[in-house]
């Protein structure tokens, strides 16, 4: 008796079913169906828009809602988290709004420095100022590069300045964390 009750239960679900791929509304789609809501899928599966700049403007971010006053950090604390613009990709089958905010996004960005060839630098080419060059750091470089690394004083103070998180690149951004 119990199990035609449940195989009832079951063709009631599947007559009842449709694909809501296409939804507008957060009420679409059986919340005990096969399809997850658009919100909750993994990164792999949508495309989201890199954190919008707003360059210290407050009042833009409280106009907005979203958005980072500034980029980077060191450390965990000190990195601005924001909301994101996400779409599901095409092809994805999902309930609910495809394109969606998504929530507590590090401001970060990254433009191709890297820390160990950075430090390599430093050690062997650090005389010349040439990691000061690839940070972006122009000006404090040809002084580094004129006085031959400041005799080896600056040279070895760049070393602890890098190895302590204190000598970052120019442009603000994060070190890259792919090799």
């Amino acid at each position: 008796m119990k199990i035609t009750v449940l195989l009832l239960e079951i063709l009631i679900g599947l007559i009842g079913f449709s694909y809501c791929s296409e939804c507008s509304g957060e009420d679409c789609g059986d919340p005990n169906g096969p399809l997850v809501n658009c919100s909750l899928l993994s990164d792999d599966f949508v495309r989201c828009d890199p954190p919008e700049d707003l360059k210290g403007n407050v009042s833009a971010r409280q106009l907005l809602g979203h958005g980072c006053l500034k980029f980077g950090g060191t450390r965990y604390g000190e990195v601005e988290r924001t909301s994101v613009v996400c779409h599901v990709l095409t092809g994805i089958d999902c309930f609910g709004n495809r394109t969606f905010f998504k929530s507590n996004v590090p401001c970060i960005k990254y433009t191709g420095h890297f820390f160990p060839s950075t430090l390599l630098y430093s050690l062997l080419l650090g005389f010349f100022g040439v990691d000061r060059f690839c940070l972006g750091h122009t000006g404090t470089a040809f002084g580094k590069l004129l006085t031959i690394g400041g005799l080896g004083v600056w040279w070895i103070v760049d070393i602890i300045l890098l190895v302590t998180g204190n000598l970052m690149p120019s442009d603000d951004s994060n070190w890259n964390p792919y090799f």
